[in-house]
């Protein structure tokens, strides 16, 4: 009877450990974070150099993005300047669907008329 209760103490230590430490944000991840908000931008850029992109579909996906920046300033300040396990996931969906909505926007029909596409 005493094992089982030092196993279930035990369990309950590392449980609220691991969520104290998932509370924070790392190094790693926001630059994660950062890093792949960077690739989604150049994506965009890209798509335009080469014509994929309109330039009004090129405004609305910067304004998306700048939206999900905004959202992410928001969450960080509302944490004390980290973001919290459930914000990072929900920032990881957010940025999913901004890189299918980009792809779309790279391989849809509407491309721009003042540039030469590239083979």
């Amino acid at each position: 009877m005493m094992k089982i209760k030092y196993l279930v103490a035990v369990a309950c230590i590392a449980f609220l450990a691991s969520t104290a430490f998932a509370q924070s944000t790392t190094y790693k991840q926001r630059h994660t974070i950062n890093a792949r908000d960077a690739r989604q931008q150049n994506r965009i850029n890209k798509g335009v150099a080469d014509g994929q992109i309109t330039p009004k579909g090129a405004a609305a996906a910067d304004a998306h993005q700048a939206r999900l920046r905004n959202e992410q300033s928001n969450m960080r300040a509302a944490d004390g300047g980290h973001l919290t396990a459930q914000d990072r996931h929900k920032i990881a969906r957010q940025q999913d669907r901004t890189s299918q909505n980009i792809y779309n926007r790279n391989h849809n029909a509407a491309t721009d008329p003042g540039v030469t596409p590239h083979d």
